[in-house]
């Protein structure tokens, strides 16, 4: 009988057989600026750093330190749009395509795609340092007042700077601002699962996924090692381990203990991995990286796309974190 149910579950994780998805894309999210609300998007092109758009700008202090709502969740409240058509296979931007930029008491800010940019160094996101785009002194200008201290708005000048993932989970791909890795995935049964043990309900922004998919078993997306979604190849990395940020209101951006308080009961390294050093961390979601993005850019996914697992881990203790 175990034997039985193990051999269903593990089933469940890969389609159930016959070629069979696992899942389906329920919904695709895109960050342009980093730690800013996100777009919900109907389909997104791969890039070689990830999502096309995604994380391309952030925000920085005086000394070229990247704002991250851990530090500013007042970042929570800044709404950012993109034309719809910016998401299409190929699309090229004008001079009259410009990222709009909202938050509580400011007025409406607009930044052109195309433009002529001067650069400034010393742009730094955690471990990277670099030079980047600056997009000028309105933009500083609206930022400086909405945080009340000398701000820039930056954006990543791919023409002469990589930033790397980490070679010890992911060698040879590249991110722009986002924390570590190109993609991050979670399930909707995962966040049901959660939301059945919290007494107050989180939605998914908190978690802030690019790929949200539905209709697996909850937290099966540790396991996955290898998916397919449009015949493009994404691979497991590393679980995602969670930071301040889901304790964050994104509706508010007002800070609390939850969820993070619950997920140390049952999602933390001591329940999920033993045999770890970091007692402490709680996970949720699963860090990717794409194949076919080391070899070209165009190729899109959309919601509704089916995601095939082609390969999966024994357990979560096997899974990268």
């Amino acid at each position: 009988m175990a034997m039985e149910k193990a051999a269903s579950f593990l089933s469940s994780l890969l389609g159930g057989g016959g070629g069979e998805p696992a899942a389906t894309v329920k919904s695709i999210f895109i960050y342009p600026i980093k730690s800013c609300r996100g777009l919900a998007v109907s389909q997104a092109p791969i890039t070689s750093t990830g999502f096309r758009w995604d994380r391309q700008w952030v925000v920085v202090n005086a000394k070229g330190r990247a704002y991250t709502q851990r530090v500013e969740p007042k970042l929570a409240l800044v709404q950012v749009e993109l034309p719809p058509e910016a998401f299409a296979e190929n699309w090229q931007p004008t001079p009259d395509d410009h990222l709009v930029i909202r938050a509580p008491g400011m007025d409406t800010l607009k930044i052109p795609l195309i433009t002529e940019h001067t650069t400034i160094d010393d742009v730094s996101v955690w471990e990277w340092s670099g030079s980047a785009y600056d997009e000028g002194a309105e933009a500083s200008e609206w930022f400086s007042t909405y945080f009340g201290k000398p701000s820039r708005l930056v954006r990543f000048k791919e023409a002469s700077e990589t930033r790397p993932t980490d070679p010890d989970y992911a060698q040879g791909y590249k991110i722009m601002f986002t924390d570590c890795f190109p993609f991050l995935i979670a399930s909707q049964g995962s966040l049901d699962a959660l939301n059945e043990i919290l007494k107050e309900p989180v939605p998914m922004n908190r978690f802030r996924p690019n790929i949200l998919v539905d209709g697996c078993h909850p937290y099966s997306e540790d396991l996955w090692k290898t998916i397919k979604i449009n015949n493009l190849t994404f691979l497991g990395v590393k679980l995602c381990n969670r930071c301040k940020v889901p304790t964050i209101n994104q509706e508010d951006g007002v800070p609390g203990t939850e969820p993070t308080e619950t997920l140390q009961t049952f999602r933390s390294d001591q329940v999920l991995r033993p045999s770890h050093k970091n007692k402490r961390q709680v996970y949720f979601g699963q860090n990717l990286v794409c194949k076919e993005s080391l070899s070209g850019e165009g190729k899109v996914i959309k919601v509704g796309d089916p995601v095939y697992v082609v390969q999966a881990f024994a357990s979560s203790n096997e899974a990268p974190a």
